[in-house]
């Protein structure tokens, strides 16, 4: 009951407020057609003294009478027609309209889309059935983290979100609060390093090195954490050392590895030849006699050889551009061949088909910054 009462109040407050200068616009135009008349009027009586005076003499007397006359006239009718003129009945449809119409428009609106039945929810009650919101999930974590700064899990829990909504500065605190907690592990310490080289725009730092290194040091075959210590040495200008641990890596990969083809890029860039894999067939990675012809090809040929592969793999992309893998190892391509217009262009492209709010797009954007490339251009 209490909402309909605010209803109404508000209604009536509306249009009131609206009303006002109709009405008061409508007065103060009869006032002044009403004046003006009897102005002239004053005007007459002043010119009969004036002759009856002698001030003037009757010829122009007579033409200014006329012309006062004439004026007279004309604001007499004006005046009787706008208490019969189309406009004070136009302010009267006005009226009606703001004081009737608005309110009933309204409430129909409302019935039809709202819910006046529909207890309200404060941020507090919203917390606790956060649903599919991730912002509402997010601030319920950090909550509870304000509360229990020494909760490992929690922060173990928020760190990889963070991460994924490119909240980069604070997954790196999250990531060393999870360390500093429940201690160091290979994933930890690998999740941590990889954030550091986000942040850096991709480029391996020394501190995200000294993470890496850790990491290695409790689980040697994390791929993760080998791709990017031999990424350090490609950046650093060892391209043989890089070429080295990039094929260490390749070897010990399964033959469908994911990120078996990123790596073949890296190690044709560093002048090595691709390993061959199980998604030989898969658009853009070499096939078995791609790899047979490299092995004869100096390192020139070899170059122009994976260009040509790369165009072909943008060219399918073209007229498949669902193919989230593909867009990943295209951005790659171009920013090993040092063709860092078209990595941004493919960029582009790939989040046309894959949208930033999405997952896929989320690890475009990840990839874009690990690789350098300006994001913010792809978004506007």
């Amino acid at each position: 009951m209490l909402f309909w009462i605010l209803v109404a109040v508000l209604t009536a407050v509306v249009g009131a407020v609206l009303l006002h200068p109709l009405l008061r616009g409508a007065k103060e135009a009869a006032d002044c057609r009403s004046g003006e008349a009897e102005v002239y009027r004053d005007q007459l009586r002043e010119l009969d003294r004036d002759l009856a005076g002698g001030l003037i003499s009757t010829e122009e007397a007579g033409y200014a009478r006329a012309e006062i006359g004439r004026r007279l006239i004309a604001a007499s009718r004006e005046e009787e027609s706008g208490a019969k003129s189309p406009k004070r009945g136009s302010y009267r449809i006005s009226q009606a309209f703001i004081v009737v119409m608005l309110p009933v428009i309204g409430l129909c609106l409302y019935l039809a889309n709202g819910d006046p039945g529909l207890p309200s929810q404060p941020l507090e009650a919203r917390l606790q059935k956060p649903g599919s919101d991730l912002a509402l999930s997010i601030v319920k974590i950090e909550q509870h983290l304000a509360r229990n700064p020494d909760d490992g899990k929690g922060w173990e829990v928020l760190a990889p979100i963070y991460f994924k909504t490119n909240r980069i500065g604070d997954a790196e605190l999250a990531y060393r609060n999870v360390i500093r907690l429940l201690g160091p592990s290979a994933a930890r310490l690998g999740d941590l390093g990889e954030v550091l080289v986000v942040k850096a725009n991709g480029v391996v730092t020394a501190d995200a090195r000294s993470v890496l290194q850790q990491s290695r040091a409790l689980d040697a075959a994390n791929p993760r954490t080998l791709f990017y210590l031999a990424l350090a040495l490609e950046q650093e200008g060892k391209g043989p050392d890089a070429k080295t641990a990039f094929e260490a890596l390749a070897k010990q990969s399964p033959p469908d590895a994911p990120w078996l083809a990123v790596v073949n890029e890296h190690i044709a860039k560093n002048g090595g030849t691709p390993v061959a894999s199980a998604n030989a067939n898969a658009p853009g990675n070499p096939t078995a006699e791609d790899v047979a012809a490299a092995n004869t090809m100096n390192n020139g040929d070899r170059q122009q050889m994976i260009r040509g592969m790369v165009e072909s793999l943008d060219a399918k992309l073209k007229e498949d551009p669902k193919n989230f893998e593909g867009w990943m190892r295209l951005i790659r391509s171009y920013v090993v061949l040092n063709d860092r217009d078209r990595a941004l262009d493919a960029l582009k492209r790939g989040l046309s088909a894959f949208p930033a709010d999405g997952g896929e797009g989320q690890q475009l954007l990840a990839l874009a910054k690990e690789l350098g490339l300006p994001t913010e251009v792809t978004q506007q």
